[in-house]
């Protein structure tokens, strides 16, 4: 409390005063004046003369905060230095609400500092003070929701007439005409045409995005979706014609989301591949793909660093990794996961004496635990060199007990979900052959964290 107190103390009261040039002559609002009537003021509350610090901003502007002495105040205040603010007047701290209420609400307050304002008898030390506060910010939140209202409104009007609303970023294949308020097709309009017309045709977003030279399939993808290029504009979720040039016909535009959406449905039904998203390569350790090899429909499995229709998923560029049929990769996950109910499985008298060990453990903790009181209460009486380093050592065995309650509480709670898996393996062996290809791919993401394939070496890592 002392130290409290003492920090108290040496938090001073600030006179903030503020003059514009031309109103420097004028009377009441001069330095002089203002200075002598925010010392009364002080003298009226009985504020300790020798905790005043004045900041003194000469010819600057009410408009906004940034002025010299306002940023030495706010420093200072943030800093805990300030107990008190006081001004003439509520413009001399800002002509903004805005700001009069940032420093007030966001500075000041939150530091434990009251603001007074001279002329119109403003203190949020008192309780109409907050409320004054509080009607302000009322005001103020009110003002921000109108300037909203007129902007929306302005805006729906500006795009209804076919202009671009702007402010955002320009559709990539466009141009901003600022004087005509319109997007014009520049130089990279004939790839914004190019990515519908191989989407149609069957080509996959990888493929045309490293064709056209695009960065990314998403890149790729934004460009297909959006609609703006057949000459419309949309406008928080409504269409409206527009004044600019359309790169793509309409037709061409619903063909490429007819074909969008059919891969969309085929996607969610989680395709044909058992492993896609679990394999890893062992060499770079990128993402594995499946990829048709012949006509007959097999696949391999290839590397996206030697693969490359992917460039940001490239790990390697010299990766030695060499295709595997992807058959042989699923068999063999498969085999292993079908053998887990027969590994590893504990015998019961295992899993008892598992049981037992961590009850012995127990108890031991707790001979330990009573030991330690008996020899802190011997120690207490009679200050003995010998009873302290007893102490420090059963202290030491009971820390390695504990220590060892925790390894063996995980190794039984570890025991117990292989257990539950090997229970939930052996039941969906039998139902296996009767589960979609989506349903299989789902239960082996539930047992599998990753697959890792290394030339014939493949690991898997589990998750119990």
């Amino acid at each position: 409390m002392k130290k409290e107190e003492q920090k108290a103390k040496r938090r001073f009261t600030a006179l903030y005063i503020r003059v514009s040039t031309e109103a420097q002559a004028e009377e009441g609002y001069s330095i002089e004046a203002q200075e002598k009537i925010l010392r009364a003021e002080c003298t009226a509350k009985e504020y300790d003369e020798s905790l005043i610090r004045t900041y003194i901003d000469a010819g600057a502007s009410g408009s906004n905060i940034d002025r010299p002495a306002l940023k030495n105040l706010i420093d200072d205040a943030s800093a805990g230095m300030i107990s008190t603010v006081i001004v003439y007047k509520l413009d001399r701290l800002s002509r903004s609400q805005k700001d009069t209420l940032y420093l007030i609400e966001d500075v000041f307050l939150p530091n434990g500092i009251d603001f007074v304002s001279v002329n119109e008898r403003l203190d949020t030390g008192s309780p109409y003070g907050k409320a004054m506060i509080g009607i302000l910010s009322a005001f103020a939140q009110l003002e921000r929701e109108n300037i909203f209202l007129r902007t929306r409104m302005g805006m729906k009007e500006r795009v209804s007439s076919g202009l671009w609303p702007g402010g955002g970023r320009v559709p990539f294949g466009y141009d901003y005409d600022s004087e005509k308020g319109i997007l014009v097709p520049n130089g990279d309009a004939p790839t914004v045409r190019r990515v519908y017309e191989l989407y149609v045709e069957g080509c996959s977003l990888p493929y045309i995005a490293r064709v056209l030279g695009l960065k990314y399939e998403k890149h790729a993808q934004q460009i297909l979706l959006r609609k703006s290029n057949t000459g419309v504009i949309v406008y928080n979720g409504e269409e409206y014609p527009g004044l600019h040039e359309p790169i793509v016909e309409p037709e061409l535009y619903e063909k490429a989301m007819k074909e969008f959406r059919r891969r969309s449905l085929q996607g969610r039904r989680g395709g044909t591949h058992l492993l896609t998203g679990m394999l890893f390569c062992g060499f770079c350790g990128a993402k594995l793909r499946y990829q048709k090899w012949n006509r007959s429909g097999a696949c391999k499995l290839v590397c996206y660093s030697r693969d490359r229709s992917k460039p940001y998923l490239v790990k390697d560029e010299n990766c030695p990794f060499e295709p595997l049929w992807a058959e042989d990769v699923e068999a063999y996950v498969l085999r292993d996961v079908r053998a887990i109910p027969l590994k590893e499985s504990l015998p019961d008298e295992e899993k008892n004496s598992s049981g037992t060990v961590l009850g012995d453990l127990r108890k031991r903790e707790s001979r330990l635990v009573s030991k330690l009181k008996r020899l802190y209460d011997l120690y207490a009486e009679s200050d003995d060199a010998i009873l302290l380093e007893t102490i420090r050592e059963n202290s030491s065995a009971l820390s390695d007990v504990r220590e060892l309650i925790r390894e063996e509480s995980e190794r039984g709670l570890l025991s117990e979900q292989r257990n539950r898996m090997r229970q939930e393996i052996s039941e969906v062996s039998d139902l296996w052959d009767y589960m979609t290809v989506s349903e299989q791919r789902s239960f082996l993401q539930k047992i599998i964290n990753r697959i890792t394939v290394k030339g014939k070496n493949i690991l898997i890592d589990y998750n119990f």
